[in-house]
Order: C-alpha cells, then sequence, then structure tokens
C-alpha cells in the first residue's frame, strides 16, 4: 500500500509540473528569435489530416516544443552544469577544451568518402573553368589539438586538405594549415565562438598573398582595434555557461582608403563594419554586416583588378584585408544566393577577367559548398 502511495504521489507531482510548464508555455506566446543561439526558432505547426498520418505534425512539434520550451536557456545551463559535475568532456556537440576554449565537434564519420568526392569533383571543376585560388581553413579541433580533452574525435582535416592539393593542384591551392599550426599559440580563435579571430584571418591573408606572389600590406598586429571584450558566440550558445567574453578587433589599416559597400544590390554603405552588431548576441555580425546573398565592394585602389569570393562567414573577417589588392571585390555567400553560379560569375566578369578565389572552412566547405552551370 505504501508503494501504491509512493508512485501515486511521483505521477501527481510529475503530472502537477508539466501541468504547470504547458500553462505557461501557452500563456507566454511563442518567440520567433533566440538572439542567444542567433536562429529563427520553430513555430507551431498546422494540424492536418494529412501533416497527422503521414508523421510530420509530430515531428514538426517536437522541434516546436524543444524551441518553444519555457526556460528553454536557463535549462540549457543547467543541464551542461549537470554534465561539467558528471566529468564530461563533450557537451550538445561541443568539447570543454582547456584555458576556457570550446571547440565544436566534428566526427569522422559525419563526413563520408562520399560527400568528400562529390564537393572535391565540384571544387575541381570550378578551379578549372575559372582558374581560381582555393583556401580551406581548418576549424579549432584541427590546429589547437593541446587544447582538446584527451583522446576527443576528431575528423581529421588535414588528410581532406592534402586530397584537395592534390585534386586542384598546388599552384591553386593556399595551405592555411601550415601557416595556422606555426601560431597555434597565439589568438587565432575565439574561445567562445567557432570563427577564428582577426589575428587568425590574418595570417590566412599572409598565406594568400605568398601564394600569389602578391607582397602583402603592412597591417600591423600590434595594433589593432579592440571593439568588444564579451563577445560570447555560437559555442557559448550551445552550453550556456557563465563565461569571460571573447575580444573582437579589427585592423584600422583596412580603413585608412575610402570603400563603397553595396549589399545586395540595395544597401549601400562605406565601411566594412556594422557597429549595431556589437550590441546583440551576434557580434561576429560586425564584420561585413554578417551574412548576404551578394556583396559588392568598390575600393579606391585603381589596379584595375577585379576579385570573385565563393565563401561562408569565415571570410568576412579576412576580406576587408583584400582591398589594397583589387580594385572591385564581389562577395557571393551560397547559404543565401539562389542562382546559377556561373550564370552570375560570367555577368560580374569584366573584359580583362577577374581572380576567383573559394574561402571556406573545411566543414562548411563539406557541407555547404555548390557550384552549378
Amino acid at each position: 500500500m505504501e508503494e501504491k502511495k509512493n508512485a501515486f504521489f511521483t505521477t501527481a507531482v510529475i503530472a502537477g509540473i508539466l501541468l504547470i510548464f504547458t500553462v505557461a508555455d501557452f500563456c507566454r506566446g511563442d518567440r520567433l528569435y533566440s538572439e542567444t543561439e542567433n536562429r529563427v526558432l520553430a513555430a507551431r505547426p498546422s494540424l492536418s489530416r494529412e501533416s497527422v498520418f503521414s508523421g510530420k505534425y509530430a515531428e514538426d512539434y517536437e522541434a516546436y516544443v524543444t524551441d518553444q520550451f519555457v526556460s528553454r536557456d536557463k535549462w540549457i545551463g543547467i543541464k551542461t552544469r549537470m554534465d561539467i559535475l558528471l566529468q564530461k568532456k563533450e557537451i550538445n556537440g561541443v568539447y570543454l577544451g582547456d584555458d576556457g576554449y570550446l571547440i565544436e565537434q566534428h566526427l569522422p564519420e559525419e563526413y563520408s568518402e562520399l560527400l568528400v568526392a562529390k564537393r572535391a569533383a565540384l571544387l575541381q571543376k570550378l578551379v578549372g573553368e575559372w582558374d581560381a585560388t582555393v583556401m580551406l581553413v581548418p576549424t579549432a579541433d584541427n590546429i589547437l589539438t593541446d587544447k582538446m580533452p584527451a583522446n576527443a574525435p576528431y575528423y581529421n582535416q588535414a588528410v581532406l586538405l592534402e586530397r584537395i592539393a592534390a585534386q586542384v593542384g598546388e599552384n591553386h591551392y593556399v595551405d592555411v594549415y601550415g601557416s595556422l599550426k606555426a601560431h597555434m599559440d597565439e589568438y587565432i580563435y575565439y574561445r567562445n565562438d567557432h570563427h577564428w579571430t582577426s589575428l587568425g584571418a590574418y595570417y590566412g591573408y599572409l598565406a594568400w598573398a605568398e601564394s600569389r606572389g602578391e607582397e602583402p600590406y603592412a597591417y600591423r598586429t600590434d595594433a589593432m582595434t579592440v571593439v568588444s571584450e564579451d563577445f560570447l558566440g555560437t559555442l557559448h550558445s550551445k552550453t550556456n555557461l557563465d563565461r569571460k567574453g571573447d575580444t573582437i578587433q579589427y585592423f584600422e589599416g583596412t580603413e585608412k582608403r575610402p570603400v563603397t559597400v553595396t549589399y545586395d544590390f540595395n544597401e549601400v554603405t562605406d565601411t566594412f563594419y556594422e557597429t549595431s552588431y556589437l550590441d546583440t548576441k551576434n557580434q561576429y555580425g560586425f564584420f561585413l554586416d554578417d551574412n548576404h546573398a551578394i556583396v559588392q565592394i568598390d575600393t579606391s585602389y585603381r589596379n584595375g583588378k577585379t576579385l570573385f569570393v565563393i565563401k561562408d562567414s569565415y571570410a568576412n573577417s579576412m576580406i576587408p584585408l583584400l582591398t589594397p589588392h583589387y580594385q572591385r571585390i564581389y562577395v557571393v555567400d551560397l547559404r543565401y544566393y539562389n542562382g546559377r553560379l556561373s550564370t552570375l560569375m560570367k555577368q560580374m566578369e569584366p573584359e580583362e577577367g577577374m581572380d576567383v578565389l573559394v574561402l571556406y572552412n573545411c566543414i562548411h566547405f563539406l557541407e555547404e559548398f555548390s557550384y552549378s552551370e
């Protein structure tokens, strides 16, 4: 009898908690956007006969409940603290590294040989048609190996890069891996975000200049301007721990000469940097106004040269460094551009031709790169 009472009491408590959260959920209303996670949240799905029988309604509703759960951010933080007490070294796809580093997890089994072969073939086709330069940036798990938990698995991007270099040819390949590895003890990746820092981007720029036989502009690494000291990025959002923010810096030398930056053929500005993002969770959006389908940059360097960049967000902090080398730069993010890439490139190419640069981190290259004629 006593066991039945305990079971009934436990069931009643659980049911009461679920009822409280359900009522709170309906009273509070839905959130459209999570600034902590920098993404749009799932909306309540529409109920229909077709969606119920296909199973899509249940799938969408599970995503909706997960995103809209009351005090979701706080529960993420509580779960993370419990995981730390249990001495877990990986939480929600993030390694808890040494020296305060959060490092995004990329498991080997997530990137099949078939996926690598498809992406490499597309890249080889683009390089062959446009004489393009390829710059694939390794992520922190491959460079900051001394910060990784002991025996933590990670996808070996050095092997991927060796294959890409062999397939596109050394004359079309920029060795960023070696450059970053040589500076692994410096502040080249953020501790709370998956991007490289402005210093990391600078070493990438030097590797690009060397591969192209270009004289690099004399940017001063000892005189970068600090615009934020409380940057908590994408990896912090996955763990939601109380942490010291990262420092965001940029090179003032990128503003020595006037520029005109046009976003999506519409918004025009005279700077690479959008300070309004520094008051939001997405502070990395400071560089190039976050992400756009197409950006056109007109510089005051009248050398008649044009660059066409196909990129992910890693490129945003490096592109301003390239301006002394070109009169015009086009920047395309394939996640937001819906047209045919080769058609756009032909439209933008001047009579005297243009340089083409593919600039991604290795993981985004495998997950997102495409090329259509």
